[in-house]
């Protein structure tokens, strides 16, 4: 083995150690996403403002859900815990066949009666419910707006 042979053979491995050592780090990082947050009806009321940005770590609208109210105790106004929670006793039955392609998130992810949480303009149902993914400058817009009678 000649010495160009050596030298190729301790670089490649100095490579593959800090490539290795590189994913580890990586690994070990959790992914920050920021995204604009808008808010209406009772959410803007309770939060003070319409519109914020918001840094939180991961990359799914759960892990944004989570630390949002972890600093903003909202989750009570939107997230229904059970199933009796996301439904009004004044809603029409749902028919038996339904038309089309209907979603809905499973119990524990759905929100309270008349509240919504949206991404880039459409339900979160539509979409992964909340393994929808973010990304930076994505709009997570947290809905519940007044409701008022005749």
């Amino acid at each position: 083995m000649g010495p160009d042979q050596a030298t190729t053979t301790a670089d490649e491995g100095s490579t593959a150690t800090v490539t290795d050592q590189h994913a580890a780090a990586t690994a070990d990082r959790e992914i920050e996403t920021t995204v604009t947050v808008r808010c209406t009806g009772h959410v803007r009321t309770a939060l003070g403002r319409h519109e914020l940005e918001f840094t939180f770590e991961g990359n799914r609208l759960r892990d944004f859900l989570e630390a949002f109210f972890a600093e903003y105790d909202l989750a009570d106004m939107l997230i229904a815990e059970t199933e009796a929670d996301a439904t009004h006793s004044g809603w029409a039955p749902v028919p038996d066949d339904l038309p089309g392609t209907w979603r809905k998130n499973p119990e524990g992810e759905q929100t309270r009666p008349y509240a919504r949480v949206c991404v880039n303009g459409r339900f979160n149902e539509h979409l992964d419910g909340f393994e929808t993914e973010l990304a930076d400058d994505d709009r997570v817009a947290l809905l519940y707006p007044f409701l008022f009678c005749c």
